[in-house]
């Protein structure tokens, strides 16, 4: 028994592990590329929010011209205080912020690579079934009450925030630059932000849609929440299934046509006799099985 179940834990904590790892070297990589490129605009940005020195020269040497030449009214003139624009200190912060996300998200990607490394390391230290077979529900456990998953699936929403900032901060570094660039960019904000919207919202009334974003399960749980709510104002209250578990009661719910769908495209993909028959000799357990399409 206790085989039988490190066998299923090892096969499903190896894949789920597995895929957090390569979520994370891609966040690694594009939180890298993002921080490089923030780097190089802040060099140039963080500049207007200090007196320009070549401006600050001439105002110097206009005094002493106007000393030698015995005005002393214009010598006397104090210089006049310095105030970074409002673009400019908009578009700092954005990009300060948006560089701190990055860099934040980063370090929790390198973080969660290392606890998929712990979390295999401790279930393959000890040999016996009974052992490893515990010690899988403990970490697995552990995993579940401490939220895990929830932080993993939050390290991307840093990422995207992390752009969508760094293209706000755009618009204001180019709005005493150049208007007409700065209408584009902000038509590409726009046009980024409608588009994460409606990738973010479109799995949520279709479950079969392969598009979301970070914002889509939480977007899900909160609709379904207030559904109920609406539903059952003053009734007990009742777990609320989570998107994965809808997902598969919607396909496991009104078959028929999906079955229909899946045995044509099998029929279309099995060109060859000895591919083809062992798919016949099944024909009649798919149509009167325990699962067939007559059960």
């Amino acid at each position: 028994m206790w085989s039988i179940y490190v066998g299923e834990a090892e096969r499903y904590d190896a894949a789920l592990v597995e895929s957090w790892r390569a979520d994370m070297e891609g966040m690694l990589i594009f939180s890298g590329l993002l921080s490089a490129s923030l780097t190089a605009f802040l060099i140039e940005s963080y500049k207007n929010l200090q007196p320009d020195t070549g401006e600050l020269t001439v105002a110097a040497i206009q005094q002493l011209v106007a000393i030698s030449l015995g005005d002393t009214a214009a010598a006397s003139q104090p210089p006049s205080k310095f105030a970074p624009t409002t673009p400019a200190i908009v578009c700092n912060a954005l990009w300060f912020v948006s560089l701190s996300l990055s860099l934040i998200c980063a370090l929790l990607a390198t973080l969660v690579e290392q606890w998929a490394r712990e979390f295999l390391h401790k279930t393959d230290m000890r040999p016996s079934p009974a052992r490893r077979a515990r010690i899988f529900s403990f970490l697995y456990f552990g995993l579940k009450s401490f939220h895990m998953p929830t932080v993993v699936d939050t390290i991307p929403s840093l990422i995207h925030g992390s752009l969508l900032l760094f293209f706000a901060g755009l618009v204001a570094f180019l709005l005493p630059i150049n208007h007409l660039i700065m209408y584009l960019m902000a038509a590409a904000l726009t046009i980024l932000l409608i588009s994460y919207c409606v990738l973010t919202i479109l799995p949520v009334l279709y479950l079969d849609c392969p598009y979301r974003t970070p914002l889509s399960t939480p977007l899900w749980s909160l609709s379904q929440r207030a559904l109920a709510f609406l539903r059952r104002p003053t009734g007990p209250k009742s777990g609320v299934a989570t998107m994965t578990e809808a997902i598969v009661r919607c396909a496991i719910q009104n078959t028929e046509k999906r079955d229909q769908r899946a045995i044509r495209w099998t029929l279309e993909s099995l060109t060859d006799d000895t591919e083809l028959l062992p798919f016949i000799e099944l024909i009649p357990d798919i149509v009167s099985g325990p699962d067939g399409l007559l059960s």
